[in-house]
């Protein structure tokens, strides 16, 4: 029998884009994983705690640490959220003073794992036996590289993958805009540099854009469904979980 994984699920997936968490369960389960989804989930207080909202966001820290004490791995398709639990949640129960709840969220924290990491450190695989046969440029969101620092992992999932075409993304390392509150503060620059991400993204005559993050393939997905190129976007977890008798991605 495979490790028992919790799902987090994250909120953007499961309120604009379920079919992400979906083929994440999908893809686990197929690599002989038990995945469990813990029903008292949220939001992991990101957002809030990015906005300088510390005591609004506490009670999601203590929630997070409810709902997923009892497992030995938590899996979350999403670089940008596993960032937060990894990097904020601790910090912010030593700005309330609790230090039980300190050293409850660093324990958790460490069990937490973005998709690619636990597949490619935990599982030890990159061909997960996917086939995607199209024109792929894959763009590395910014929290994923910086924050959760997953690395080349999901090129190496990506690179293993059958049938696919995967192209280099031109200026890959630069921010789409999105930045969570950055676009509504700031939303002249955002388009701009959602813009200029979308150029890039064009330049590849790729069939679909893939990143680990859905607000960010959003926010490039916007410009480029206006821009009406015909580029859709995808997430990596739906792409890995794709396998010869499903080509069809809607």
């Amino acid at each position: 029998m495979g490790p028992r994984v919790a799902l987090f699920a994250t909120c953007i997936n499961d309120t604009m884009q379920p079919s992400i968490p979906i083929a994440t369960v999908k893809l686990l389960e197929r690599l002989g994983c038990t995945v469990e989804f813990p029903p008292r989930q949220t939001c992991c207080g990101q957002i809030m705690t990015n906005t300088g909202y510390y005591k609004e966001a506490l009670p999601t820290v203590r929630n997070y640490v409810r709902a997923f004490e009892g497992y030995d791995y938590i899996v979350g398709p999403s670089g940008s959220c596993v960032g937060s639990v990894r990097e904020q949640h601790a910090m912010l129960a030593h700005w309330a003073g609790d230090t039980g709840l300190e050293a409850a969220a660093t324990t958790v924290a460490g069990r937490t794992y973005e998709l690619t990491e636990f597949l490619v450190d935990v599982l030890k695989v990159t061909d997960v036996g996917a086939y995607f046969p199209h024109r792929v440029t894959y763009h590395p969101t910014c929290h994923s590289v910086r924050i959760t620092k997953v690395g080349d992992r999901p090129l190496q999932l990506l690179r293993a993958v059958h049938g696919i075409d995967l192209v280099e993304l031109p200026k890959a390392e630069q921010c789409c805009g999105f930045g969570g509150t950055f676009s509504i503060k700031n939303p002249d620059v955002s388009v701009a540099m959602a813009s200029d991400k979308a150029r890039h993204v064009r330049s590849t005559d790729a069939e679909y854009l893939v990143a680990g993050d859905q607000a960010c393939l959003m926010n490039i997905g916007g410009v480029l469904h206006r821009q009406r190129s015909g580029i859709k976007t995808i997430h990596i977890a739906e792409i890995l979980a794709s396998t010869e008798k499903e080509v069809t991605v809607a």
